[in-house]
């Protein structure tokens, strides 16, 4: 199987790109992809969309201001929302995705972060993170990039997050 990194840059990608989240049962609204296309082009954000023989097998962002505020503050870029479908999943794709933002940012930068759901889910992304050299930033547990207070009840779902750094050579 070959395996292909396009970064977003046009009209046809996004599309492409939108074809097979809607595919994959994965939803995300109209806006979203636009925003993507226009962050990209601004140089806000890089979407890589990973191929795997022709075929749409994932997609991930890079972005350079995060929306989580202790990266935000110091400057840490982040991988977000890496999505690579079933059917590609242990093939290296995630990790060829990951080792191409971590080379981009080591251009520029020293770290790298990165934020992984907690449940189930998310087991085989937590286990690849950390094998990577992925460490928790130390703000504990965030609910929306929020801090969880000890006592606090939170929804366990997708916005329930540890985030994770890497210091790159």
């Amino acid at each position: 199987m070959k395996i292909t990194l396009t970064l977003l840059t046009s009209e046809e990608l996004k599309q492409q790109w939108k074809q097979a989240f809607t595919e994959q049962d994965i939803f995300r609204p109209d806006e979203y992809y636009d925003k993507c296309l226009a962050e990209n082009a601004a140089g806000a954000r890089e979407t890589i969309i990973a191929y795997a023989d022709d075929q749409v097998a994932g997609v991930c962002h890079l972005k350079y201001e995060s929306d989580y505020p202790p990266f935000k503050e110091q400057d840490i870029p982040e991988v977000n929302d890496l999505n690579v479908f079933p059917v590609f999943q242990r093939q290296g794709i995630g990790n060829r995705i990951l080792e191409e933002f971590e080379s981009i940012v080591s251009r520029k930068g020293k770290r790298i972060g990165i934020g992984v759901g907690l449940f189930k889910d998310y087991g085989k992304a937590q286990r690849i993170y950390c094998r990577r050299g992925y460490i928790p930033d130390g703000h504990g547990i965030v609910y929306k990039n929020q801090p969880v207070v000890p006592g606090e009840m939170v929804r366990v779902d997708d916005d329930l997050n540890l985030f994770f750094i890497k210091e790159l050579q």
